[in-house]
């Protein structure tokens, strides 16, 4: 009886990594066919990589990465400034009037239909530009505004989990020695709640770079980000090309995640090393 769930674990555990990665590692895989036929490999003249020169060769592709990763980074800066004054709004002010509001508002967007949302701020937008002639067209501004109404939701969540275990006693030594709120927030909560913050940016910029749904109701002529690319060439039948671009962005993600490890993991080991030293002083 106890062998056969320490057999079943490990078994349901590779059964499940399986499927989740292994359409992915085949999507690699073919990235690298000579074929343009994405499921048949041409072992003839495979590997190869030419679809990777075709990839880049794409202005229209190479325009779209650009424009969503401009969208991307601002809707990540901005999405964690305000969400992280909605968190501690709910957080530290305890009870006050508009709270239950604000509450529902912050995290609407987490149970709402995109496209309920997608369609909610178009009309937003044109009902904008009949009034006072702002947003004079849909384009880039329009779609980062949209992507930070969504992912400001996320951050605020993330945010106020953090905040909710926080020592707030290290705060009140800090005002107790002389410190200002401004020097108290900079050199003591900022530091202790910055993984959150990370993990709230790089959630937002992933949120961004993959929406596609919300951006389709947004954007205007010329200013198509890089899914809906994707997502137009797809409903013609899938490219090999497209194979190649989708290896990329997975592989920008998987170094941004491993960079992003990396950095929190140095600064926990520097604020442990910081400790210990003030302990010891």
């Amino acid at each position: 009886m106890k062998r056969r769930p320490a057999i079943l674990v490990p078994s349901l555990l590779a059964f499940g990594f399986a499927f989740l990665y292994l359409p992915i590692l085949s999507m690699i895989g073919f990235s690298f066919n000579a074929s343009r036929l994405v499921t048949v490999w041409d072992a003839a003249h495979s590997p190869t990589l030419k679809w990777y020169v075709a990839l880049f060769q794409n202005r229209q592709i190479i325009d779209a990465a650009w424009l969503s990763v401009r969208i991307a980074v601002m809707n990540a800066f901005g999405a964690v400034v305000i969400g992280t004054m909605a968190g501690f709004a709910l957080v530290r002010f305890g009870q006050f009037r508009g709270r239950g509001l604000l509450a529902t508002l912050t995290t609407a967007p987490l149970v709402l239909p995109e496209i309920i949302t997608g369609l909610s701020l178009l009309l937003l937008f044109v009902s904008m530009e009949q009034l006072i002639g702002w947003p004079a067209r849909r384009g880039i501004v329009t779609i980062t505004i949209a992507h930070i109404s969504f992912s400001i939701a996320y951050v605020a969540v993330i945010v106020q989990a953090r905040l909710v275990g926080f020592d707030e006693s290290l705060e009140e030594a800090a005002l107790d020695l002389g410190a200002r709120p401004a020097q108290v927030f900079r050199r003591i909560t900022l530091p202790l709640i910055f993984p959150a913050l990370i993990s709230g940016w790089l959630l937002s910029f992933t949120l961004s770079w993959d929406d596609v749904v919300i951006s389709q109701f947004v954007a205007g002529p010329g200013s198509s980000t890089l899914p809906m690319v994707i997502f137009s060439k797809v409903r013609l039948g899938v490219s090999p090309d497209v194979n190649a671009l989708a290896t990329l962005m997975v592989l920008l993600v998987a170094v941004g995640v491993v960079v992003s490890s990396l950095l929190l993991q140095r600064r926990e080991k520097q604020r442990a090393q910081e400790m210990r030293m003030a302990l010891a002083e």
